[in-house]
C-alpha cells in the first residue's frame, strides 16, 4: 500500500452528489479544493453497517470543519444514484439523511486505486482518510480495515496541528491539542519541551 504523505493528492473527476443535494456529472477535486485544506475520506459501501456511523460523525462535525476552512469529500464505489438514495433515507431507517458534504461516485474504482486503498479481496475501499493542504499535498493519512470505524475528532486534531505548524513554524509533539505549546525543531527546543512535559507524555 502506498504512502501518499508528502506527495500530491491524486486528482479526479467523477459524478457526485453535492452537499446541497444536487447531482453533478463532473465533480473535480482540484477545482473544489483549490487554495483550501480538504479531507478526502473513503468508505466501503452505502447502505451498510459501520459506514453510516462514520458519515454521520463527519456530518455532525461540519461546523468544526467549516470554521477551519476545510472541504470534506466522501468517496465510495457506489453510484451517485445510490448516494442520493442513502441521503434520502432517514437515519432511523439506516440512512444518513441530508449530509452537508459531497459524496463522490467511484463506480470504476479508479479513485480508490489511485489512492491505493482498494481492499484486495472485497473490491471496496478501506476506511481511509487523507488530509490535503492548500497546495494539494497530502499531509496526513490513516487507513482502517473494514470492521474498524475511524475517529473523526482525530482528523480535526490533525487539521489543528497542521494549521499551528503553518502559523508558527513549530512542530507538534505527541498528544498535541489546540491550545498546547509546540516545540522548536532544534536540540535545544526538544530539551526545553521535555524538561517541562516529559512526565505528561
Amino acid at each position: 500500500m502506498s504512502v501518499l504523505v508528502g506527495r500530491a493528492a491524486p486528482d479526479f473527476t467523477a459524478a457526485a452528489v453535492l452537499g446541497s443535494g444536487e447531482i453533478v456529472d463532473s465533480f473535480n477535486l482540484a477545482e473544489a479544493i483549490k487554495g483550501k485544506k480538504a479531507v478526502v475520506f473513503f468508505y466501503p459501501l452505502d447502505f451498510t453497517f459501520v459506514c453510516p456511523s462514520e458519515l454521520l460523525a463527519f456530518d455532525h462535525r461540519m461546523e468544526e470543519f467549516k470554521s477551519r476552512g476545510v472541504e470534506v469529500i466522501g468517496v465510495s464505489i457506489d453510484s451517485q444514484f445510490s448516494h442520493n438514495a442513502w441521503r434520502n433515507t432517514a437515519v432511523n431507517d439506516g440512512g444518513i439523511g441530508q449530509v452537508q458534504y459531497t459524496l463522490v461516485a467511484d463506480v470504476k474504482h479508479e479513485i480508490c486505486k489511485a489512492y491505493d486503498v482498494e481492499h484486495p479481496e472485497a473490491g471496496v475501499a478501506f476506511r481511509a482518510s487523507f488530509l490535503i493542504d492548500e497546495e494539494g499535498s497530502v499531509r496526513h493519512q490513516v487507513v482502517n480495515d473494514l470492521p474498524l470505524g475511524r475517529n473523526v475528532d482525530e482528523m480535526i486534531r490533525m487539521i489543528d496541528a497542521l494549521q499551528f505548524h503553518q502559523d508558527h513554524g513549530e512542530v507538534c509533539p505527541a498528544g498535541w491539542n489546540k491550545g498546547d505549546k509546540g516545540m522548536t525543531a532544534t536540540t535545544e527546543g526538544v530539551a526545553a519541551y521535555l524538561t517541562d512535559n516529559a512526565d505528561k507524555l
